[in-house]
């Protein structure tokens, strides 16, 4: 008998032990619940059998819920969909809506093995050889997502087809322009640039929103097993998520960035440059709007650093070194004009001069 004493904040170990039962065939008992670092927002757990096979659980958290986000169930159905389309993730078990399980919508589905490369010490798990496969992998799964038919996935009806990039600047930049405490003039022409030279959308693909290195696991050949962490996925501009990427993919001898350890800036990882041209190769696409999206993409980031830095500044962590407090704001800028220069270079390769596109 499950020891009820032993769940975990989250978890109910007899009702989920009960309805995993139902669903995998000679589950072996008592199951372990372990809370994994994987999945940011919603909460993940690792499940165990006593003869060691592994699951994965993911439910909402535990409070703080946002009417529109932590949705289990349009998670389960994008995974599934991909699934059976062929696409890398994991095998989905089932999906629960009862709520007297855990008092909230959950799904399970398969562990996949390998590891998650997150910091650049996480990049020893491969050889140096192995890196550059990695990379290339990453692309070229990124380019097998962006190829599918959405109609034929069943998800031509996840969200709107077109307006992407319009879409989330006018969403981001009215919850900053509602909420913001100082001005931020980099942020500020950044979004005006990018919402005045929004690049034609080439095809309407399923747009992960977070893809990075760290939202996949990985082989020790090099090869990506599954791509993890839904939550952000809809529908648009498949340039999107190599922008997403590609801002978060530095090279060897340049300085750690200011969200995170780039595991890509280890020796034996593809440039930049050799990453595109994978991409660009591997699904057809003409990248030449790249700078548009990385410079999106680093704009996104700079708003939510600024949300950080407000929060510690708001005392919502309550005291902390005022030290911390200003490198979040730093950090903000410097994402800012990061995104800047970005959109100055893809305004310039359009033939377009800066100055013509300078606020006035």
């Amino acid at each position: 008998m499950t020891d009820e004493a032993a769940s975990p904040a989250g978890v109910d170990v007899p009702n989920v032990t009960r309805w995993l039962s139902d669903r995998v065939p000679e589950l072996a008992e008592p199951l372990d619940f372990a809370r994994s670092s994987v999945g940011r927002s919603n909460l993940t757990y690792v499940v165990s059998d006593a003869v060691d096979r592994r699951w994965v659980l993911r439910r909402p958290p535990l409070s703080g819920l946002l009417p529109s986000a932590h949705d289990m169930a349009r998670e389960h159905r994008i995974i599934s969909a991909l699934q059976r389309a062929g696409f890398r993730v994991p095998d989905m078990v089932g999906f629960s809506g009862d709520a007297s399980i855990l008092g909230a919508d959950f799904y399970v589905m398969g562990y996949v093995g390998g590891f998650t490369i997150e910091t650049a010490s996480d990049a020893e798990h491969l050889s140096v050889a192995k890196r550059r496969n990695a990379g290339f992998d990453l692309m070229d799964t990124l380019a097998e997502l962006h190829a599918l038919d959405v109609d034929e996935a069943g998800l031509g009806d996840l969200a709107r087809r077109d307006g992407y990039f319009e879409r989330q600047l006018k969403r981001w930049n009215g919850q900053w322009q509602a909420a913001k405490a100082r001005d931020m003039p980099a942020a500020q022409e950044a979004h005006d640039l990018l919402a005045r030279h929004v690049p034609e959308q080439q095809r309407v693909s399923v747009v992960h929103g977070d893809f990075r290195i760290d939202n996949v696991r990985m082989g020790a050949d090099g090869r990506v097993l599954a791509v993890l962490d839904w939550e952000l996925c809809t529908l648009g501009d498949p340039l999107a998520d190599l922008g997403t990427c590609m801002s978060a993919w530095q090279e060897p001898g340049e300085p750690s960035g200011p969200l995170f350890d780039s595991p890509s800036r280890m020796p034996g990882f593809p440039t930049r440059a050799e990453m595109i041209g994978r991409y660009a190769g591997s699904s057809g696409l003409d990248v030449t709007a790249v700078d548009y999206s990385i410079a999106f993409s680093y704009w996104k980031l700079a708003l939510i650093m600024e949300g950080v830095y407000m929060r510690y500044a708001g005392g919502a962590y309550g005291d902390v070194d005022p030290t911390t407090t200003q490198e979040y704001a730093d950090q903000a800028v410097l994402l800012a004009e990061t995104s800047l220069e970005h959109i100055h270079t893809f305004t310039n390769q359009q033939g377009v001069p800066d100055a013509a596109d300078r606020p006035r």
